[in-house]
């Protein structure tokens, strides 16, 4: 854990226990639960990147009504939660480990009788992509750059679920030492058109709007 982040973060995960924490984003209230222990590690927490995104989509006045819409490395499931609510068809994935908290999180945001309840379901990047159509019109994912080993299974997935159509967020604490700069500036743009969208300097967070570079 701690060749991923700093002693002092990799510390959140030495004990486990549960915590609640309650957001509003786009007239909508989120009540959040974080499951943090070992069992989930970097997956427990909602962090800053999610919810640097939820606010993006908050300031653009975004909508996914009658749009197809999944969530990679979902952790607690809050963007993909908020895009349900604003009227998305939703898949929301991560590892599976991971799928407890966020059904959990679903259930208790999304109501019974909402119109599109989304699927959670598992998805390891590079390996098990083929499972899963190719016709989303956005593809989300909010601090899921961080560990270099994952960099280029990431770029396979976003590859397979990337059409025309398709719009990818990406929103990412930008860590220089995990060569997450290095990922936004050189690696994705070899396979996709990326731009910058949005800067939080204080938080060092970016937002990049990706999008399939028909002539690759």
């Amino acid at each position: 854990m701690e060749e991923v982040f700093p002693r002092d973060e990799a510390e959140l995960f030495s004990d486990a226990y549960t915590e609640e924490s309650r957001y509003c984003f786009c007239g909508r209230q989120l009540q959040i639960r974080q499951q943090y222990g070992a069992r989930l590690g970097v997956a427990a927490p909602v962090w800053e990147a999610a919810l640097n995104l939820c606010g993006y989509f908050e300031a653009q006045k975004m909508n996914f009504i009658g749009k197809k819409v999944i969530e990679l490395g979902a952790g607690t499931g809050i963007v993909g939660i908020l895009a349900v609510l604003l009227g998305g068809n939703v898949t929301i994935t991560d590892l599976p480990q991971a799928l407890k908290q966020i059904q959990e999180n679903v259930w208790s945001n999304v109501p019974c009788q909402h119109p599109a309840q989304p699927q959670v379901c598992a998805l390891t990047w590079g390996q098990d992509q083929d499972n899963f159509p190719t016709d989303y019109d956005f593809i989300l994912g909010a601090d899921i750059v961080y560990l270099e080993e994952t960099y280029p299974s990431l770029i396979r997935t976003l590859q397979h679920l990337c059409s025309s159509r398709s719009t990818i967020y990406l929103s990412s604490k930008m860590r220089q030492e995990h060569g997450t700069v290095t990922f936004f500036e050189e690696t994705l743009p070899q396979h996709f058109l990326s731009e910058l969208v949005y800067r939080n300097d204080s938080e060092n967070i970016n937002i990049y709007r990706v999008t399939k570079d028909v002539q690759s």
